[in-house]
């Protein structure tokens, strides 16, 4: 039986989640088409160009995508706290870019107020408003249907363009994070259509080695902002330079004519995350055949499950083997 979604996203348990987008078509999402020749890779942009843009709008911000020829893996942090602060003309703003609200909420944008009597009204629309735009619901609906019509007016057709819906896994600690990172910019090595990450087109990881270079951090992708302390600022709690160099060097381990082992020293952030070099390069290549459901250690899954009322508990054995 198909979990709810509700029993999927928890924002008081984690802000970050896995979402996984499957195409029904024998022609793929981008993939070439063998029995007419034709190539949709083009359509790989069309993903990339609209997940910037919703990010833009959310207060949801993606930490790692990788955009493949049936499939797309997107990590995102939802930024409550973000949302929570805005006022009531930036929720209104932010939500008239996608849809055109409601009359009031149209009257209050051009006049500043509305009359007394409408108050409440438009209380609760900005409210209802405020939570959509943390919904990663909202978010990968607006994702796909925005491709699924696009593709369905290039190839002069209707119906089903991806699969039910998206699968979700809360990501409950920083291992499992890295992890579900990695295992996301590393799909086209392992799928061997790129020799090495950073020419894997249209993932997180080409997108900021290319920005490493010149010194700098995608301003599409939440940043690193290294190890966590107190009054931290807002982004990935790990070192750029510690991330890039165990993705490469998980890379090369991938490839056909290297050893299927990492080599010399425990790099800096494996050692951090307290995961030997052997789980981790099987959590490099299997993490979503590993782990059906929420990732993390025993002391966050627990109350996570309590929180959700979930009664069988997915992957706590598993977890504690490969991420400990």
């Amino acid at each position: 039986m198909t979990t709810a979604r509700k029993q999927q996203i928890s924002l008081s348990d984690t802000p970050y989640y896995h979402c996984i987008s499957r195409c029904v078509r024998r022609a793929f999402l981008c993939g070439k088409d063998k029995v007419t020749g034709k190539s949709f890779e083009h359509r790989r942009a069309w993903v990339e160009e609209k997940l910037f843009a919703l990010s833009e709008v959310f207060s949801i911000d993606v930490c790692a995508y990788a955009i493949m020829s049936n499939h797309t893996h997107v990590v995102f942090r939802v930024d409550e706290e973000a949302a929570n602060s805005w006022s009531t003309q930036e929720v209104l703003t932010r939500w008239h870019t996608l849809f055109k609200g409601t009359l009031i909420s149209q009257q209050y944008c051009k006049d500043g107020s509305v009359p007394g009597y409408l108050q409440s009204t438009l209380e609760s629309t900005v409210e209802e408003y405020r939570r959509r735009l943390i919904s990663i619901s909202w978010f990968m609906r607006l994702l796909n249907e925005g491709i699924a019509r696009q593709a369905n007016k290039e190839d002069n057709c209707t119906g089903r363009f991806w699969e039910g819906r998206f699968k979700s896994q809360a990501l409950l600690d920083e291992a499992a994070l890295a992890a579900c990172m990695a295992y996301v910019d590393l799909n086209p090595v392992r799928a061997n259509i790129a020799k090495t990450p950073e020419t894997s087109a249209f993932t997180s990881v080409k997108l900021r080695v290319s920005q490493a270079k010149v010194g700098k951090q995608p301003k599409a992708l939440l940043p690193f902002v290294g190890n966590p302390r107190k009054a931290m600022l807002k982004g990935l709690p790990f070192e750029l330079k510690d991330y890039l160099a165990l993705i490469e060097l998980t890379g090369r381990s991938m490839r056909e004519d290297k050893a299927g082992h990492i080599e010399q020293s425990q790099p800096a952030l494996l050692h951090r995350l307290n995961i030997s070099p052997e789980n981790w390069l099987s959590l490099s290549k299997d993490f979503t055949r590993l782990f059906n459901g929420a990732v993390g250690s025993g002391d966050v899954l627990t109350p996570y499950y309590q929180h959700q009322g979930i009664r069988r508990r997915h992957n706590v054995s598993r977890c504690d083997k490969y991420l400990a």
